[in-house]
């Protein structure tokens, strides 16, 4: 029952360090004035709690950041706008949005600790709890101040009581409550959170008298305050400690959560509202309860599938806004350039030229592509023949070489031991080199098997996130796309962890009719895109547009890696 009142208060405590303000150049005065606008909007509809609207302001002027490069305000909406996915129930779109922050957070004060909750927030949602109380900490090692500690160590207090390790619970949200910095006017929420979890892990606990005062005071506060979506925890939690005294007033708080949290779309809290009131049984309207609660939950899945493509629309529409914009730019640009300039004659003939080229290439396309999926499978089973034979006949003979050197008596030992490292460095990257060019399964466990393939590269140190991969029906790719898309993978995790130095990862799985699109994100060291290494990236390239696919590369220093493939279906 312990759910969003914690993640709601997140972006008040770093309100003032995520508001950062800059020297303001001139020439993007105008761009700077527009995008600060739309974000005190979108905060005031935040506190508001008019989300959507809330939502598409804050991702307008992200847009309006990234062009004048404020990376302090860039970081600041990415953290909003991933807490307003969380209210709605998008957890993993969530964690998707707040990962797009990392690279733009690392030094602005505050802004990796709240990063940190949020991903603990989801994971705790998400029930893995372990993950949850993992970020939750790591929020606390980045936090400097007792106050920036406060919401993650309250969390970690809220997954204890998932855990039922109330004493736990009850001594870490004492000792929160205890600090003078809750006396403050501005941190009446927060108090109020703090208040009811301690009540109610009082009152779990078994001690019902003090459970149920501090319990009501957090409500009080929260009225005050008008949190109504807080409240909706307190009346959940007063709801159950009436439960097993008095089933009217359990009753009433139930009907009072369920009602706030229509009028917030929270599906969950309304879900947790009606399982009360069909405990309870304590009216005749019982079979009405029950009836609601299925035809909620039966469609909790339409719901939060239509937030997410809400979100993910908002986001769509605004870059498609400002693609189009830059387009219109660059054209009035190239205008501007074709009036001024004497050698029109040049760019007449280059404009021929071009056309004739495609012409060619064309024709020459037209030809090839005939025996393009022939050559490709051929190489596909090139690459299968060539990593078998590495591993079953170099690898093992060097192995033998490492076993031979190890029965002689060498006569310097510092030249054996040396010997036998080289060795087997050599014999473990022949190994490598045969398991990245291994076969993949294009049968029914093809997505099994690109699991396991990226599941290899997630350690302790590097997080590897892959979403809505089952979304795409891959018994309808052709056998050719799947072994492109299995390589072209393998290629970007080798290049990853060769040279990114990353420790989070995010792949995206999308569909349409069409198309498959694959979003490759981490939050690695980048580089200049001119400096791109074209080894791996230019196989990947060429394994693409051999099935007409498109691949596009974003990069920059310490901003990590981004790569877009669209392959038709």
């Amino acid at each position: 029952m312990l759910r969003s009142p914690f993640f709601y208060l997140i972006p008040l405590l770093f309100l003032f360090s995520c508001k950062e303000k800059k020297t303001i150049d001139p020439n993007i005065k105008s761009s700077r004035k527009e995008a600060l606008r739309l974000r005190d909007n979108a905060d005031e509809n935040y506190q508001k709690e008019n989300f959507n609207r809330a939502f598409y302001d804050f991702n307008k002027s992200k847009l309006l950041f990234e062009t004048i490069k404020d990376s302090a305000n860039i970081s600041y909406v990415l953290i909003q706008m991933a807490t307003i996915q969380q209210v709605n129930g998008d957890y993993y779109g969530s964690k998707e949005t707040v990962t797009e922050a990392l690279p733009f957070a690392k030094k602005i004060k505050g802004h990796i600790s709240c990063i940190n909750n949020i991903l603990g927030i989801a994971d705790k949602e998400l029930s893995l709890y372990n993950d949850a109380i993992f970020y939750y900490n790591e929020s606390v090692k980045e936090s400097e101040s007792f106050e920036g500690k406060q919401a993650p160590l309250s969390n970690i207090a809220a997954v204890y009581i998932y855990q039922k390790k109330y004493n736990e619970a009850i001594i870490l949200l004492e000792s929160i409550l205890d600090k003078k910095f809750l006396n403050d006017k501005s941190k009446e929420r927060s108090k109020a959170i703090i208040k009811d979890n301690l009540g109610f892990a009082y009152f779990k606990n078994g001690q019902d008298e003090k459970g149920f005062h501090l319990m009501s005071e957090g409500l009080k506060m929260r009225i005050e305050t008008n949190d109504n979506y807080g409240s909706i925890e307190s009346h959940l939690h007063l709801a159950d400690y009436y439960s097993q005294k008095d089933l009217h007033k359990s009753d009433e708080n139930a009907l009072e959560a369920y009602a706030i949290a229509s009028k917030l779309n929270s599906v969950d809290e309304r879900l947790e509202a009606l399982q009360i009131l069909i405990s309870n049984n304590n009216s005749g309207q019982n079979h009405k309860y029950t009836q609601q609660y299925f035809r909620i939950n039966d469609s909790i899945i339409k719901v939060r599938n239509n937030f997410k493509n809400k979100f993910a629309k908002i986001k769509y529409d605004s870059k498609k806004e400002k693609d189009e914009n830059e387009q219109l730019r660059l054209e009035k640009a190239e205008n501007e350039l074709s009036l001024q300039t004497a050698k029109y004659l040049r760019i007449v003939f280059a404009i021929v030229l071009f056309f004739l080229l495609i012409l060619i290439a064309i024709l020459i396309r037209y030809y090839k592509n005939k025996n393009k999926a022939i050559e490709f499978k051929s190489s596909y089973d090139t690459e299968t023949r060539i990593a078998k034979k590495i591993h079953d006949e170099l690898a093992n003979d060097v192995f033998q070489v490492i076993a031979f050197a190890e029965s002689q008596s060498l006569a310097k030992e510092n030249t054996k031991e040396n010997l036998l490292q080289k060795l087997d460095d050599i014999y473990g990257r022949v190994r490598g080199i045969s398991k990245e060019n291994n076969k993949i399964d294009i049968g029914i466990a093809f997505t099994q098997n690109i699991k396991e393939m990226l599941s290899a590269y997630h350690t302790g140190e590097r997080n590897i996130i892959a979403t809505n991969l089952e979304s795409v029906n891959w018994e309808t790719v052709d056998d050719i796309k799947k072994i492109t898309i299995g390589r072209v993978l393998q290629e970007l995790m080798v290049n990853m962890k060769k040279h990114s130095k990353a420790n989070l990862v995010v792949i995206k799985f999308e569909n349409d009719p069409k198309s498959i699109y694959i979003n490759y994100t981490d939050n690695g060291i980048g580089c200049e895109k001119t400096k791109i290494s074209k080894n791996g990236l230019q196989n990947m390239e060429n394994r693409i547009q051999a099935v007409k696919g498109i691949i596009e590369f974003e990069t920059e220093p310490n901003n990590g890696f981004k790569a877009r493939i669209v392959i038709p279906k």
